[in-house]
């Protein structure tokens, strides 16, 4: 299997995914944005990832290669391949679908519980996903569920956690692939975020329990573990 994964800033890349699909003996490629690598012929790889980071889908003029990486991502959806995004990654692929991407009411950083969409049960994603689970989470934005797509979860301070469409396409507004190491990185590039609003943790409530982390790489494993072509 030829994974392939897009990586914005160098804190966030694949977590405890890495270490699942090198178990698994997958190939694995990258292509580092940030570094304005050149992305690969999408009819070379069988799964995309599409990672996390600070920016915004909307900031174009920032970072020209959102345009690009969106016409990627476009690509991978049209030619039937595995599409997995976090976060961000799960916004671009919002945004791509047709769905609109804005500023959620509430930034959500630390650890909170989502609860499951009753709609999960008809996906290949029922029992990978428990009916309600603590979960990691770093983001501002929040995306609509787009048309033909099915809701993941919901938290107290956001709506749409996530979507699944067409059983091959999957996105989480939420981190299950954090490890403890990550979550540290997380902090020390993007303190700034950390403004002790409502949703928003300290890092010592993030880091107060590495166990939390290992619970939710398990969550990881087996999403990955249910993904037929994996």
């Amino acid at each position: 299997m030829r994974v392939h994964y897009l990586q914005h800033v160098p804190f966030e890349s694949l977590g405890s995914i890495e270490s699942f699909l090198i178990a698994k003996g997958h190939t694995i490629t990258c292509t580092k944005l940030y570094d304005n690598q050149t992305l690969p012929p999408v009819k070379n790889i069988d799964c995309l990832i599409v990672m996390g980071g600070p920016m915004g889908i909307y900031d174009e003029d920032e970072y020209p290669w959102l345009k690009a990486e969106k016409k990627f991502i476009d690509e991978a959806i049209s030619l039937h391949k595995f599409v997995l995004g976090i976060c961000l990654g799960a916004q671009l692929i919002a945004d791509v679908l047709g769905a609109k991407v804005y500023k959620n009411e509430h930034k959500e950083i630390g650890w909170f519980n989502i609860t499951r969409s009753s709609e999960l049960e008809a996906t290949i994603l029922s029992k990978a996903i428990p009916q309600e689970i603590e979960v990691f989470h770093w983001h501002g934005d929040t995306f609509d569920i787009p048309v033909g797509a099915v809701p993941i979860a919901k938290s107290q301070a956001c709506r749409h956690q996530g979507f699944i469409k067409d059983d091959h396409v999957v996105a989480f507004q939420f981190h299950l692939e954090t490890t403890f190491q990550s979550a540290q990185l997380l902090i020390e590039n993007c303190f700034d975020d950390m403004d002790s609003s409502t949703y928003v943790q300290s890092k010592k409530q993030i880091l107060s329990n590495s166990q939390r982390f290992l619970d939710i790489n398990a969550v990881m494993s087996s999403v990955l573990e249910t993904i037929a072509i994996l």
